[in-house]
């Protein structure tokens, strides 16, 4: 029997084991699932808080329950570590490393690498590499691949390498890892064949491509089909602001079409780890194919701009009621960059807090998910408690994050001046003069 079919012989058994590299809001739910399918599951990650919480049986991702991650440690189905040499004992591993942007606005794919390095320490043949991260297309055959050259192994006979996006949407209570549909592309048919072999435990359905370039601009064309509709309904606002039209008014009457319109709402900007992102490793990877892309250069331009756009809101707010944005008290509702959930990465709210500090605003914040921003912004900033005092003291809130646990209808009773950049005041009555985008 050939490689290919002993490891998917192995996957079927129950047998082969996996490695996750990395564990955090796409590896933890990955590895639950492979988990309890059977698969014996080891986490490695260079976090030893994160480590010890999933040995201890403790989740630290709010999508996926403490009990899950007990009930399989307990079992002896899921475990965690930092040593890399747990490597040597799996049949399939996963990458699901960050990765982020530089200061200079291009990938920086250190992180892949890096797991790269520890596969190759560990490598033995037969085994199923398949990365997860989002990644420029060619990722996966110019940069792994071309790592993965150990002792004259082919890729396809002596081991498997594939490409499969993860498409997590933190705190969304309908999809999930298992749900979600999966793309795969492997770097052969046979890479293709195992990757789903093991998947197919994972995930419900599988959507097959034919490479892993395929199905890295798969993901990179999701991100960036938001990105760019955000971007055209952000400059929406800022023109109906100059026309003197309340854009939510102009968005829900269009949004009664039946055909030929989808709905995307404005907002202080972009957040989170793919939006903001993902299509600009596209741009970058175009400029090197001497290729200008427009489109996703002018939306991430305009989705920029945005926090900027709240400041000067602020400002006019405050302007109006005869106040100087210099030494005013701004409170900020909302820090993380969605709702119901304690993810702050690229959440808009930093830049707009960073912007109002720079012009002298006395700023603090409010948000259930999140007590403490040290670590995220300069200073010391805590997270205040929201009560009539609070708001009476402020000489203006601000909605960047509209989540589920506020009362909008008693902050609008209670508060003077609000912008409002997610319309979540609307129809909520009070005294409070609000400001929408």
């Amino acid at each position: 029997m050939n490689t290919q079919r002993i490891l998917i012989q192995r996957i079927e058994d129950r047998e082969a084991k996996v490695a996750i590299i990395g564990m955090g809001y796409v590896g933890l739910p990955l590895a639950v699932e492979f988990a309890s399918a059977g698969l014996e599951t080891v986490g490695i990650d260079l976090s030893e808080e994160k480590v010890a919480q999933v040995n201890a049986g403790e989740s630290y991702i709010a999508d996926v329950p403490s009990i899950a991650v007990r009930d399989l440690v307990e079992a002896g189905k899921l475990r965690a570590t930092t040593e890399a040499s747990a490597l040597a004992e799996v049949d399939c591993i996963c990458i699901s490393v960050p990765t982020p942007l530089s200061k200079t606005k291009d990938p920086d794919i250190s992180y892949i690498v890096a797991a790269c390095d520890m596969i190759v320490q560990y490598f033995r043949p037969g085994v199923l590499i398949v990365l997860e991260s989002t990644t420029y297309p060619g990722t996966t055959e110019e940069v792994i691949l071309s790592r993965l050259d150990v002792g004259g192994a082919l890729v396809g006979k002596d081991f498997f390498l594939a490409f499969s996006p993860e498409r997590v949407d933190p705190g969304n209570e309908q999809w999930k890892t298992r749900n979600t549909p999966k793309v795969i592309g492997g770097v052969t048919s046979r890479c293709t064949e195992v990757a789903t072999a093991l998947y197919r435990h994972a995930v419900d359905t599988l959507v097959p491509v034919s490479s892993p370039a395929a199905a890295e601009m798969v993901k990179i064309l999701e991100n960036t089909f938001r990105s760019v509709n955000i971007g055209l309904v952000n400059e929406i606002a800022l023109i109906c602001d100059r026309l003197d039209l309340n854009v939510w008014e102009i968005i829900d009457a269009a949004a009664t079409k039946p055909f030929g319109f989808m709905k995307f709402t404005p907002g202080p900007g972009l957040g989170g780890h793919c939006i903001p992102i993902d299509p600009l490793y596209l741009s970058w990877k175009m400029r090197g194919l001497n290729y200008e892309a427009r489109f996703v250069d002018l939306a991430d331009k305009v989705n920029a701009e945005m926090p900027r756009h709240v400041v000067m809101k602020v400002m006019d707010g405050l302007n109006d009621d005869g106040k100087a944005l210099m030494g005013a008290r701004v409170l900020v509702l909302g820090v993380a960059y969605k709702s119901d959930i304690d993810d702050v990465r690229e959440s808009p709210a930093l830049l707009i807090i960073e912007q109002l500090r720079k012009k002298g605003a006395d700023v603090v914040y409010n948000d259930p998910h999140i007590p403490d921003l040290s670590g995220e912004i300069e200073g010391d900033l805590r997270s205040v408690a929201l009560s009539e005092e609070e708001l009476a003291r402020t000489d203006c809130a601000v909605v960047v994050t509209a989540h589920s646990a506020y009362d909008w209808g008693w902050i609008g009773e209670h508060a003077g001046l609000v912008v409002d950049t997610r319309n979540a005041l609307a129809g909520a009555g009070g005294k409070a003069r609000v400001i929408g985008l």
